[in-house]
């Protein structure tokens, strides 16, 4: 029968899998095509339908429903679909092709990278360990890439060293800029051990000896900041975590929960967040009627035999605290989710944070509210510990933006000026120069006399397809920095520039 249908029977024709075909072709926005031609690859598609599986975080039965693979032949039933065992093996070939085409950048280019590594105990008392790389390439893009999330023994020192450098062996990485930990002890062991390795590697492996290769993690720094201030506010924040914990305990406590938003006639659909207290403070008055009307409310927070009273119900005086908690914390949050961003450069806008920090720390020292003075005060302690001056602070972020073009030297002047006394500021001015004159004359004689490496042309920041010529068109393909991250990025920097010309109005 196949014999007569394929080459004798003159009604059937068979297709041939290499034929092109009209399609459309995406545009890189993605919001418009043109018409192109094409024809089908079965390795293409496998390879399009894993990368569907990483950047859509789906299961890898999800090549097995029935919903799916009816889908799949109605839309090319020339596609023989993988089952999820298959499709694994096709994952796992990925992430090999993905990691020797990393490796390979690294060896060809000498790429100096930023690390940042954390260390944590999981719920089943198992110690891991992630290290990332961030580095510019030469299309001067900012990239990130996981290198290692594995177990380590323990959180100790040399553990922590010797991983590190496992990692910087396997992916042949011999020059680091700087590596960013939290501020546990145990780090700066972790950091001494390697710049000893980086610097018996190569002459150049750590800038500077690696006198400036540890960087704190200012996002955690800050986290301690606030935490240590807001110890005072715990038991008022609990209180309004377990009314709100209540009202989300079962469906008639949240309808009861919403009739009395509807009877405070509050112009809100009664929803709350366990976590959000800003979402509790609008519903104040509901919850104090509920407190009020309804007996299982009062009875939550009644003595137990069986269980620890929980703390609560929430009264005039924690609503007052947190209305301020929220109020005086609003900077600081913007700060950390700045410090937190990934897909940009951070290291310009440290200096001007930790201004701003400063700033509000100090003006809030004379606030007649007594409990943020009383907060202010744990903060500025906690915050001298860490930021108190250039000898506890990563000089390179300070020069991050003496390097900014809308900063330079003139504004770190100008705030040390205000901070510490023209005096004091000629003194911190001169170290500031001093550090740069010495990067200048270690990069001079390291690189001075190079034209630079050649650029590389491989494509080592996109998913590989292969099976087909490069003209045809390219199922799957995946750019490292896509159109909504560069869009980002512009939006980001124009925020940027603005808030740069109200500063120096301000300055003026």
């Amino acid at each position: 029968m196949n014999t007569h249908i394929d080459k004798r029977c003159k009604k059937h024709r068979p297709v041939d899998p290499t034929q092109k075909v009209l399609v459309k072709q995406p545009s890189v926005s993605g919001f418009e095509s043109s018409l192109g031609v094409s024809k089908f690859y079965q390795l293409r598609c496998k390879r399009a339908l894993a990368e569907m599986l990483i950047l859509d975080e789906l299961p890898f039965r999800f090549v097995e429903n029935r919903g799916f693979r009816r889908f799949c032949f109605e839309l090319c039933p020339l596609f023989d679909l993988p089952s999820r065992r298959t499709i694994v093996r096709e994952l796992y070939q990925l992430y090999i092709d993905e990691k020797m085409k990393l490796k390979k950048y690294f060896s060809r280019s000498k790429v100096r990278v930023c690390l940042t590594t954390n260390t944590w105990t999981s719920i089943q008392n198992i110690n891991y360990m992630v290290v990332t790389a961030h580095f510019i390439d030469y299309d001067w893009q900012l990239q990130k890439r996981i290198l290692s999330f594995s177990q380590i023994v323990d959180h100790k020192g040399d553990s922590i060293g010797k991983c590190i450098e496992n990692v910087l062996i396997e992916w042949g990485i011999d020059k680091v800029f700087t590596i960013t930990v939290d501020n546990a002890t145990a780090n700066t062991t972790a950091i001494g051990y390697v710049i000893k390795k980086l610097n018996s590697w190569q002459d150049d492996g750590a800038v500077l000896g690696g006198k400036y290769l540890h960087v704190r993690c200012c996002a955690h720094i800050l986290n301690l900041i606030v935490g240590d201030g807001l110890k005072d506010l715990h038991d008022s924040i609990v209180a309004i975590r377990n009314v709100v914990k209540f009202v989300k305990s079962s469906p008639s406590s949240l309808d009861r929960f919403k009739n009395a938003v509807a009877h405070e006639k509050i112009g809100t659909k009664g929803l709350v967040v366990l976590d959000v207290p800003t979402s509790a403070v609008k519903l104040r008055k509901a919850f104090e009627g509920l407190g009020e009307e309804d007996i299982h409310y009062v009875n939550y927070f009644r003595d137990d035999e069986n269980e620890q009273k929980r703390i609560g119900p929430s009264n005039c005086d924690d609503w007052d605290n947190a209305k301020v908690f929220i109020n005086f914390l609003a900077t600081f949050y913007d700060i950390t989710l700045d410090f937190s961003a990934s897909l940009r450069v951070t290291s310009n806008i440290y200096f001007k944070s930790w201004c701003t920090i400063r700033n509000q720390l100090n003006s809030l020292t004379t606030e007649r509210e007594p409990l943020v003075s009383k907060i202010v005060v744990s903060m500025q302690q906690k915050f001298d510990k860490y930021w108190g001056g250039l000898e506890k602070t990563n000089n390179l972020l300070i020069l991050a933006v003496v390097l900014d073009p809308r900063y330079k030297l003139g504004y770190v002047k100008f705030r040390f000026d205000s901070i510490y006394g023209v005096e004091e500021s000629q003194s911190m001015i001169s170290k500031l120069k001093g550090v740069l004159l010495d990067l200048y004359e270690w990069y001079t004689r390291f690189y001075g006399s190079s034209g630079g490496d050649a650029k590389e042309t491989d494509d080592v920041f996109s998913f590989g397809v292969g099976g087909g010529p490069s003209d045809d068109l390219e199922f799957g393909r995946l750019k490292a920095t896509d159109e909504d991250d560069s869009l980002w990025g512009m939006k980001q920097q124009e925020e940027d520039i603005n808030k740069a010309k109200s500063e120096s109005m301000r300055v003026e």
